[in-house]
C-alpha cells in the first residue's frame, strides 16, 4: 500500500499532468507551427493515434525520470535537470534533423519549464 501511495500514484499523477500539458501545447497552442513547418519540408505532420500513444509512453518515462531525480535533488534542481533532459536534448535532436519550426522556442521554453516544474512539484510533495 505504501508503494502505491508514495510512488505509483504520484508517478501516475505526474504522467497525467505531463500528457495534458503536452496535448494542450502541441495540439492546441502550437500545432500550426508544426504543420506549417512540415508542409514547407514536403512532409505531413505525424498525428496518427500511434503518435499519441508514443507521447503517452514518453510522458510516463519522463515522470519516472523526474521521480528518480526528485529523490536526490531539490525541487528547483529536479525541475532544471528534468527540463534539460526532457526538452533541451529533444530540441537539439529535432533542430539537427531540420524539423524544428522557427519561433517555436518562444512558446515552448516557458511552457515546458512550467510542465517540468509542476511534475516535479507533484512528485516532491506526494512521494
Amino acid at each position: 500500500m505504501n508503494l502505491l501511495k508514495r510512488t505509483i500514484l504520484p508517478v501516475l499523477l505526474a504522467t497525467i499532468w505531463i500528457s495534458v500539458s503536452e496535448f494542450v501545447r502541441n495540439e492546441i497552442l502550437i500545432k500550426s507551427y508544426w504543420t506549417g513547418h512540415y508542409e514547407k519540408l514536403g512532409l505531413v505532420f505525424p498525428s496518427q493515434p500511434i503518435n499519441g500513444a508514443v507521447w503517452g509512453l514518453w510522458s510516463l518515462l519522463f515522470a519516472i525520470a523526474i521521480y528518480i531525480l526528485s529523490r536526490k535533488f531539490s525541487l528547483i534542481q529536479t525541475t532544471l535537470l528534468a527540463w534539460f533532459m526532457g526538452f533541451v536534448l529533444m530540441w537539439v535532436v529535432i533542430w539537427n534533423m531540420s524539423v524544428m519550426p522557427d519561433g517555436l522556442l518562444y512558446v515552448a521554453v516557458p511552457l515546458s519549464l512550467l510542465e517540468a516544474f509542476v511534475a516535479a512539484f507533484i512528485l516532491k510533495k506526494l512521494s
